[in-house]
């Protein structure tokens, strides 16, 4: 991951100093590690002395009261149950260079907190991680002209599987509510791998372990092309 990360940081070194804030988006289907990899960026910029922050599109998803109105409960996690609209508004705001409240989503409590989160005005470089930061359909394709660098991960389907079924395991769902969880994520993940718009830079997990670091590599865009048609390398 270490040379992968070079990459990334090698794209955006050529911005330091420049006076512009730069919005980096880090898609890809559930799963796929957006999150450790979004962290591991911010966490490098800021060793290399630029001011960065985080926004998770989590907390842009709607509230269990609005999706049991809407019928939507069994589907959380679609693209239909985030408030798309506020959280492309919330990235343009992003562009202007000023301070950014956002929502941010508690896991624990399966609920968004409003203005929970703050991107500062201070703020070189914002990365922004989630699902369908890419995805091709309205509202979300409206995204395109906001980030400046685009990167997706992608590991094999049968590893995101692997994941996700662990996932929903882990926080104690039983045989029945694994499967139900692991039947939704499953559609997202084939949604966002043949409905996404080809990234910048593609990452692709080759080794089938658990996700670490180490365990990506950066291929390049022709590779991101493949990934997003449904192959595996």
């Amino acid at each position: 991951m270490q040379t992968d990360l070079a990459t990334i940081l090698a794209r955006i070194a050529p911005w330091a100093g420049d006076g512009t804030r730069r919005v980096i988006a880090v898609a890809g289907p559930p799963g796929a590690g957006k999150s450790t990899l979004a962290e591991a960026l911010v966490a490098a910029l800021t060793d290399t002395g630029t001011t960065a922050a985080l926004l998770p599109m989590d907390g842009f998803h709607l509230d269990n009261r609005l999706l049991d109105e809407r019928g939507q409960r069994g589907i959380k996690g679609a693209p239909q149950t985030f408030d798309a609209a506020g959280f492309a508004a919330t990235v343009a705001r992003l562009k202007t260079g000023a301070e950014v409240i956002h929502p941010v989503f508690d896991r624990a409590r399966d609920l968004a907190i409003a203005g929970a989160g703050r991107i500062a005005p201070s703020d070189q470089l914002v990365v922004v991680e989630g699902n369908y930061l890419l995805l091709d359909q309205p509202v979300w394709r409206d995204l395109a002209p906001l980030w400046d660098l685009t990167v997706m991960i992608a590991p094999p389907v049968q590893e995101l599987e692997r994941r996700l079924r662990a996932r929903w395991r882990d926080l104690g769902c039983d045989a029945a509510g694994v499967q139900a969880h692991l039947d939704n994520d499953m559609a997202n993940v084939r949604l966002v791998l043949s409905q996404s718009r080809p990234p910048d830079l593609m990452l692709s997990d080759l080794t089938l372990s658990d996700l670490t670091l180490s365990d990506l590599t950066l291929s390049d865009r022709a590779l991101s092309d493949r990934a997003l048609s449904g192959e595996t390398p």
